[in-house]
């Protein structure tokens, strides 16, 4: 009975580790045009960089 139920654990466990390593890998493949999308339009307008939405100032010398 023991090794029914260790055998059990270790087949959840796993499972479970599986689970919690492609979970990320699809998320990241599946919203990676639309990030691209909003890192184009961001740079595209210069806005969203900063919380109040002005853009960027560059300063020279540094």
């Amino acid at each position: 009975m023991t090794i029914e139920y260790v055998l059990l654990l270790v087949c959840v466990f796993f499972f479970g580790i599986k689970a919690m390593v492609s979970a990320p890998a699809k998320a990241f493949k599946e919203s990676g045009p639309r990030l691209a999308a909003r890192v184009e339009q961001q740079l595209a307008t210069g806005d969203g960089f900063r919380p109040g939405g002005s853009p960027l100032k560059w300063e020279e010398g540094r």
